[in-house]
């Protein structure tokens, strides 16, 4: 057999804690310590994990590997801090839902985050906030995931992306003119620099292997007129007009694209979030994402001035 490297892939990390519902475990680990958690583990060894948030999404990304069987394009890697013994039975429970991962890191009782730039990582999920956050400091794309597992219906093969603007696909710059100066300052801003695209921020090289993959998919549907599309990515922002050029500038200065664009001027995201259902959102604000997260998978990039510990205590909010 082949061996592939993983150059050419789109590799994301998740830890079990994003992969699958964890929360018994947890608390057999944080009421009576690290050996009855042992012991726990080994005892429900074949127990398959329930599925986490993160669980439809990763199911979805793999799937897309039908498109070059021999040469897969999605490459998926458990990232834990469970030593290899209790990490058993995660890796059991992903040979049951019978999902292609073969790969996984298992550092006892440590953050596996630095191995993503040496794995070629465009994205990293887990529910420990934590590491996520120390991940986005070193300027690694990572987020924490919240909410429910979305709808994982067997004959509902789509998968649907949500992207936040701003600190997300974007550098948070626009932000921050936005807390100095207010809306208006802002508006005025974004307006006199339409033309000039801004800097990525830690989800465009993401976005970009998605749209790989979106390629992938219009070759086959060029050989195969029958082929269903089954990728589709949605651009989510509190942005409105006159601050809503910028950004399609921007998109299509890096050589990204979206299928769908939401500037919503205020309006609550999670409106759109029940009637657009991604498998998952990502949004810098806390504040966006445990609204959406009460009926969507969502994930928060703690990134940029906005989430300092200083701007969280104040709850400030940005567009």
């Amino acid at each position: 057999m082949a061996v592939y490297g993983l150059e050419n892939r789109l590799v994301v990390g998740v830890a079990s804690s994003a992969l699958f519902d964890l929360a018994e475990a947890d608390a057999v680990f944080r009421d009576q310590g690290e050996e009855v958690y042992r012991a726990h583990q080994e005892e429900h060894l074949d127990d398959r994990l329930g599925k986490g948030v993160a669980f439809p999404f990763i199911r979805r990304l793999l799937s897309l590997n039908d498109l070059s069987p021999d040469d897969p394009l999605v490459e998926v890697i458990i990232l834990s801090r469970n030593d290899p013994d209790t990490g058993l039975r995660v890796m059991r429970s992903i040979q049951s839902y019978e999902l292609p991962i073969s790969r996984a890191v298992f550092m006892q009782g440590r953050s596996p985050y630095p191995f993503m730039p040496a794995l070629n990582m465009s994205l990293f999920l887990s529910a420990n906030e934590d590491d996520v956050r120390e991940a986005v400091a070193l300027g690694l794309p990572a987020g924490r995931v919240l909410g429910p597992s979305a709808a994982d219906e067997g004959d509902d093969q789509d998968l649907r992306i949500a992207f936040d603007f701003d600190g997300v696909l974007a550098d948070d710059a626009a932000e921050q003119i936005y807390q100095a100066g207010g809306i208006e300052d802002f508006r005025f801003h974004e307006s006199a620099n339409a033309a000039t695209p801004h800097d990525p921020g830690p989800l465009r090289d993401f976005l970009a292997g998605v749209n790989r993959l979106q390629r992938r998919e219009e070759e086959r549907r060029a050989q195969d007129a029958g082929y269903r599309m089954r990728v589709h990515v949605s651009l989510v922002t509190a942005r409105a007009a006159p601050a809503h050029e910028r950004p399609v500038r921007s998109l299509k200065n890096w050589g990204v694209t979206v299928n769908d664009a939401f500037f919503l001027g205020g309006i609550d995201k999670s409106t759109i979030m029940e009637v657009l259902k991604p498998h998952i959102f990502f949004d810098d604000q806390v504040g966006h994402v445990t609204g959406t997260a009460r009926s969507t998978p969502s994930v928060h990039v703690p990134f940029g001035k906005l989430n300092e510990p200083e701007r969280r205590a104040t709850g400030q909010a940005q567009p």
